[in-house]
């Protein structure tokens, strides 16, 4: 044991050595030149390394892809940087910078989120003490402004089912719409009604009056629309009894109702949607870096450090982030338990989604500006490059607008921004994007499916380049405005208003396209693999371009209330008086799908009763048949008492295990699947632009026909 213990120590001493000695090799790996084999056969090594890597289980081989991965990248951009930027004019010149930048800006996002993944803390909940006396008090704050008593009533109902013990528990509905029927809603359901005179700050102002009111040592804080699992205090509090310096603990949001591009494609519950990757990983990773942050809603924050810091953060619009980096220069810890213990409502259209994007993309960037995490004490190094990143996320919007116009460049005015043979460009672009796309699926496979990232920025760059630029240079501009949510897309149609955007840019690419075909049929370019190279660049690009305008053409919503899947033990209640043992197939807000052991003559409308179970009680509900079609009856809860809709809630959404396997059924990420997926959405989207202009021009002809008639 003496000897093991001299090794030990002797290789630890010897650890700073080898430290230096891997960063100079890394550095000559990556600023050896090589010819065009040579790199290719560097591609090749890496290549079979990455593959045999990524069959292997466990930690290690996912760090020695990212550690592969970071040396194609930095072998490309000293090769960039050193080999292609001696450009002839001074247009090229700009051109070529402009590309650079880009290009700079996206290699950086890469090397950062490699640090924000890199180790997921996958922290568990911490117990409770075993007296419930020896409990802190928590008000539960759900603020509403203009959503529908709806939306809002389920949400209060979970509230109050809430396992926390009743004396130390208080429910405030924080209404700054100051409207009756809310009010009403609130005193009959037994919960605390606050409004006040003003909307100042908006949510943010509506939290801190609150504050100012109430009492609890901690605050539970939900959106509206965010049903709340009974579970929900138990889960999480125990992290602050077990650190007396944690200030925050923030839970993922998770939605049951499709946003617009799960919607439009029928991808719900088939692909990882747009939120996935940052509460499935990248908040996890920020735990390991005590960075995790307030995302607004699902999460619990201790009064006591709050108040230190002057209650929700009121200078940006992502108030919520901008709290808690005022929490952590303050030097407070904050946890993040990736357990879905609440749900929601998701944006219903196109519109509304990009309208929230633009809101945080615009918050990011003034935190940026006026709080930036770089700058400033009380912050460690990790968690100044966490923050930085979350920001310097929201600022893709012009380094991609500069990838889906830059072939035009070549192909439209024959200038050249990349001075080398597109061999030499392949040579050194494809091993850092296919090795960089091969670790990402590794690591992000469960919650992002690889190009879909190139989808969803495509979609929004547009949008958040003059908010970001804006709020970079004058943070003061903007104002909160609230997402929409609970409404319903009542006919399929394609947003014109908002592809405009796309079709502009996708007329300039089938311009470019055009351009290169006829600079090939007609021999007047003595650089074919140049123009074939930017050929496919444009062909890359219309793809995403297609998916963007598919995207656009909304679906229509056939039901307001979503279905949920849940299989649990039920009693059916016949109109005769008999019983039926059956199982639940999925629940909403409306009803329950049932699957029965036997057909059952049940007509449309008939009224029978359905008993379901929490813990040791049963409870009862009033229902009507809905449907029933081989054995699979749907039906309909209506006319329910406010104690039963209690009781109904604390049986669906509110059950502690409602949301326990919100991945589980969807597949890992397979790169060529994924890009299977993408060009399927790209050729989609042209067929629904063809559909969507030929009702257009066929609208016109009735219209003209009628004036003239």
């Amino acid at each position: 044991m003496a000897h093991v213990a001299a090794l030990v120590h002797r290789v630890r001493g010897l650890a700073p050595t080898l430290l230096v000695l891997a960063a100079l090799t890394g550095l000559v790996l990556c600023t050896t030149p090589l010819p065009l084999g040579g790199q290719l056969t560097v591609f090749a090594l890496v290549w079979i390394a990455v593959m045999v890597l990524r069959r292997i289980p466990g930690r290690f081989p996912t760090l020695t892809m990212m550690a592969l991965s970071l040396l194609m990248t930095l072998r490309y951009i000293w090769w960039r940087a050193t080999e292609t930027l001696d450009l002839a004019t001074p247009m090229e010149v700009t051109i070529g910078y402009l590309l650079f930048a880009a290009e700079a800006y996206t290699w950086l996002v890469l090397i950062l989120g490699y640090v924000q993944t890199a180790w997921p803390l996958s922290r568990r909940p911490k117990p409770m003490p075993a007296d419930p006396a020896q409990w802190p008090t928590v008000d539960v704050y759900i603020p509403t402004y203009n959503e529908p008593l709806s939306v809002v009533q389920p949400t209060v109902y979970a509230a109050r089912s809430l396992d926390w013990p009743s004396g130390k528990l208080n429910i405030y509905l924080l209404d700054d719409g100051r409207r009756p029927q809310m009010q009403a809603f609130a005193e009959q359901a037994g919960v605390h009604y606050l409004t006040r005179n003003d909307n100042r700050h908006a949510k943010a102002g509506n939290i801190n009056h609150a504050l100012s009111v109430t009492q609890g040592d901690y605050i539970a804080i939900f959106d509206c629309d965010h049903i709340p699992t009974r579970s929900f205090l138990q889960m999480t509090m125990g992290e602050f009894i077990a650190d007396p310096r944690c200030a925050m603990v923030q839970t993922p949001h998770h939605f049951f109702s499709p946003d617009p591009f799960e919607r439009n494609f029928d991808t719900f519950r088939r692909v990882p949607n747009e939120g996935s990757l940052f509460y499935g990983l990248i908040q996890d990773g920020n735990d390991l870096w005590n960075a995790a942050f307030f995302c607004g809603s699902c999460a619990v924050i201790k009064r006591a450090p709050l108040a230190e810091i002057g209650g929700i953060a009121v200078e940006t619009v992502t108030e919520d982030a901008h709290t808690a980096l005022k929490l952590h220069r303050r030097g407070y810890n904050t946890a993040y338990l990736r357990t879905v213990q609440a749900a929601g409502l998701a944006t219903e259209s196109l519109a509304s989604h990009i309208g929230q994007r633009i809101r945080w993309a615009r918050g990011m960037a003034q935190i940026f500006r006026i709080d930036n995490p770089l700058l400033g004490k009380g912050l460690k190094l990790f968690q100044r490059l966490c923050y930085s990143n979350a920001m310097l996320h929201f600022f893709y919007g012009i380094p991609r607008l500069i990838f889906l116009t830059m072939p035009l460049a070549y192909l439209v005015f024959g200038m050249h921004v990349i001075n080398t043979s597109a061999a030499m460009i392949a040579a050194y672009v494809l091993p850092y994007l296919v090795i960089a796309n091969i670790t990402n699926s590794r690591i992000q496979g469960k919650y992002r499916h690889s190009f879909w990232a190139e989808v969803y920025e495509s979609v929004l760059a547009w949008y958040i380049v003059l908010p970001t630029t804006m709020a970079f240079i004058n943070p003061r501009l903007g104002k909160f405005n609230v997402t929409a949510k609970g409404g319903r897309i009542e006919d399929d149609y394609l947003d014109w208003t908002i592809s405009k955007p796309y079709l502009l840019l996708l007329g300039l690419n089938v311009a470019g396209l055009g351009m290169g075909v006829g600079r090939l049929l007609m021999g007047t370019t003595t650089e074919p693999g140049t123009v074939v190279m930017n050929m496919v660049w444009a062909t890359v690009n219309l793809l995403m371009l297609g998916a963007a305008i598919g995207v656009a053409k909304e679906a229509r919503q056939v039901r307001v209330s979503h279905r949920i899947p849940m299989r649990v033990p039920a009693t059916l209640l016949l109109p005769d008086g008999t019983t039926l043992a059956c199982k639940t197939e999925n629940y909403s807000l409306g009803g329950l799908g049932l699957l029965l052991p036997i057909d059952v003559a049940l007509g449309e409308g008939e009224r029978v009763g359905v008993c379901l179970s929490r813990g040791a009680r049963e409870y009862h509900f009033a229902a009507t048949v809905a449907r029933n079609v081989n054995r699979h009856l749907g039906v309909r809860m209506q006319d329910l008492s406010p104690e039963a809709e209690t009781q109904l809630i604390q049986c669906t959404f509110g059950r502690a295990d409602a949301w326990i396997d919100w991945l589980d059924d969807q597949p890992r990420d397979a790169p060529l699947r994924g890009l299977k997926e993408v060009i399927e959405m790209g050729y989609q989207g042209f067929l629904r632009l063809y559909d969507a202009a030929i009702d257009m021009l066929e609208a016109a002809l009735v219209r003209r026909r009628t004036r003239q008639s």
